[in-house]
C-alpha cells in the first residue's frame, strides 16, 4: 500500500481552485493546509475545500512542518523566493509556470531540487493535451523521420473580444498588459507554453533564437488609470534546433476569432504531423508513407493523458517519472530570456 501524501497549497487565487479540485479526488492525498497573506481569501478557500490548517506566512507553515508536498500557486515573481525554502525543508514541489521570472533563478531552483533529492515538477498545462503526447511519441518512434521544419502558434483574442471579461475594466486582465504590474506580456505569459509545445514534440532543444515583439496602442496615452500598457501584445520567433531544424513560433492576443488555440505543424523527411488544441479539444493528423505521394492526411487516435496532479503524486510514490521537471522549466526560461534579449536587439539571432 502506498504511503499517503499530505499536501499544502501555497497561494489561494483562481488557479489554486483548479489545484484543490484536482488533488482532492486522488486517493491517498490529504490537503492539510493552505497559505496566503490575504486572511479573508485564505479563510474562504480553506472553508470551501475543508482544509483544516491555514497560515499567513510560509515560514509559519514550514515551522509547523506537517506536510510532505506543496503545490505552489503564487504569482510568477513569488515562485523563486517561496520554492527555495521548501526545497531546503525537503518538501516535494509542483510549481506553476513559469518556474521563475529569469533564468538564473530558475537554474538555482533546479539545482536546489536536485540537491534535495525531492520530486520537482512545473505545471506546463498543455502537456495534458492528448494530441501533444501522441505526436511526441510518434516523433520519438521515428514515424516522420528526421525533423526538418515546424511552425507553431498560440492564438488568443481577448484584446479584441471580451469572451473572458473586459480587460479595460477588470484588473485580473489589465495587469497582464503592464510591465510595472509584473507582466512580461504575451511572450512571458503564453510564450513558455508554445515553446514547450513545439520543442517537446520535436524532441529537440533550441540552440538559437531570433525574436520580435510588438506592443499596440490600446488606450489614449497608452495607459488606463495606474496601468501603463507597455507589455508586448504579440511575438514572433525563429528557432534553430539542435539538429539544424528551422521553425517559426508566434503568439498573439490579437487573433480575432481564436479564444485560446494552439497549433503545430511539424515535418520530417518521412512524413508530417498537424497538432491542434482548439476550443478545448485536441486533434492530431498525420501524412505518412504510403500517403506522401498523394498528400493524404489522416486523423490519429490519441489516448487520454493522466493529469499533472496525479502524475505529481505518482512520482512522489515512485510510480512514475517527474515530468516536466524544474530542469525543463529552467531550460524554457533560458529560451524566454534570450528571446527577450533578441527583441531588444532588433531580432538579432542569439545562442541559447
Amino acid at each position: 500500500m502506498m504511503k499517503p501524501v499530505r499536501l499544502l497549497i501555497l497561494g489561494t487565487g483562481g488557479m489554486a481552485q483548479h489545484h484543490a479540485k484536482g488533488f482532492s479526488v486522488i486517493p491517498g492525498v490529504s490537503i492539510v493546509a493552505g497559505v496566503d497573506t490575504r486572511p479573508e481569501q485564505l479563510a474562504t478557500f480553506c472553508k470551501t475545500f475543508e482544509i483544516p490548517n491555514s497560515f499567513a506566512t510560509l515560514d509559519e507553515a514550514i515551522l509547523w512542518g506537517q506536510f510532505d508536498a506543496v503545490t505552489n500557486v503564487t504569482p510568477d515573481a513569488a515562485h523563486y523566493p517561496t520554492t527555495m525554502p521548501l526545497l531546503a525543508a525537503g518538501k516535494h514541489v509542483l510549481c506553476e509556470k513559469p518556474l521563475a521570472t529569469k533564468a538564473a533563478d530558475a537554474e538555482d531552483m533546479a539545482a536546489a531540487a536536485q540537491r534535495a533529492g525531492v520530486v520537482n515538477m512545473v505545471n506546463l498545462s498543455y502537456r495534458n493535451v492528448p494530441a501533444l503526447q501522441q505526436a511526441a511519441r510518434m516523433v520519438r518512434a521515428g514515424e516522420i523521420g528526421t525533423v526538418r521544419h515546424f511552425e507553431a502558434s498560440y492564438l488568443q483574442s481577448w484584446l479584441t473580444q471580451p469572451a473572458w471579461g473586459d480587460w479595460r475594466t477588470e484588473s485580473q486582465w489589465l495587469w497582464r498588459l503592464s510591465s510595472a504590474h509584473g507582466s512580461k506580456g504575451v511572450l512571458g505569459d503564453v510564450g513558455i507554453h508554445i515553446l514547450d509545445f513545439a520543442t517537446f514534440i520535436a524532441a529537440q532543444e533550441a540552440r538559437e533564437v531570433s525574436c520580435r515583439l510588438a506592443t499596440f496602442e490600446k488606450a489614449p496615452g497608452g495607459r488606463i488609470g495606474d496601468y501603463i500598457l507597455d507589455a508586448n501584445d504579440a511575438a514572433t520567433m525563429q528557432l534553430l534546433l539542435d539538429n539544424g531544424t528551422l521553425g517559426t513560433v508566434a503568439a498573439t492576443r490579437f487573433a480575432s476569432g481564436h479564444l485560446n488555440d494552439l497549433r503545430l505543424r511539424i515535418y520530417g523527411d518521412k512524413g508530417g504531423l498537424e497538432v491542434s488544441f482548439e476550443k478545448q479539444e485536441s486533434r492530431l493528423r498525420a501524412c505518412l508513407a504510403p500517403d506522401l505521394q498523394t498528400a493524404e492526411w489522416r486523423d490519429i487516435e490519441c489516448p487520454p493523458v493522466v493529469p499533472i496532479y496525479q502524475r505529481f503524486i505518482d512520482a512522489i510514490q515512485g510510480k512514475g517519472p517527474a515530468e516536466p521537471d524544474f530542469a525543463r522549466g529552467a531550460s524554457l526560461q533560458r529560451l524566454l530570456d534570450r528571446a527577450e534579449a533578441s527583441a531588444l536587439q532588433g531580432g538579432l539571432s542569439l545562442a541559447v
